[in-house]
C-alpha cells in the first residue's frame, strides 16, 4: 500500500518565461491558473472544457498537468514538492 505522504502537496515550483523561479502554495497556484486560463480562453485544452467554472477547470489542471501553453516561445510549469521542517 502507498504511503501517504506521497500524496501530500506542500508546494509547487513554478517556471514561468522571463521570471525566476518561484515557490508557490497550493492556493497561490490554484489563483495563478484561474487568471491564466481567464486571460488565454482560446488557449483551453479540451478536457478542461467540461468543467463550467474557472475555478474547477484551474483544479482540475494542477491536478492532472504540470504545464499549461501560454504561447509561442513561451512557458509554465509546475512541480509538487514537499518541504522538510
Amino acid at each position: 500500500m502507498p504511503d501517504s505522504i506521497m500524496y501530500q502537496e506542500d508546494a509547487y515550483v513554478v517556471l514561468e518565461t522571463n521570471q525566476p523561479e518561484e515557490i508557490m502554495s497550493p492556493e497561490e497556484l490554484l489563483e495563478k491558473l484561474k487568471g491564466i486560463l481567464q486571460n488565454h480562453p482560446d488557449e483551453l485544452p479540451r478536457d478542461l472544457t467540461k468543467f463550467e467554472t474557472v475555478e474547477a477547470q484551474a483544479k482540475h489542471l494542477m491536478e492532472t498537468s504540470c504545464e499549461f501553453d501560454v504561447g509561442e516561445g513561451e512557458y509554465l510549469q509546475w512541480y509538487v514538492i514537499r518541504l522538510d521542517k
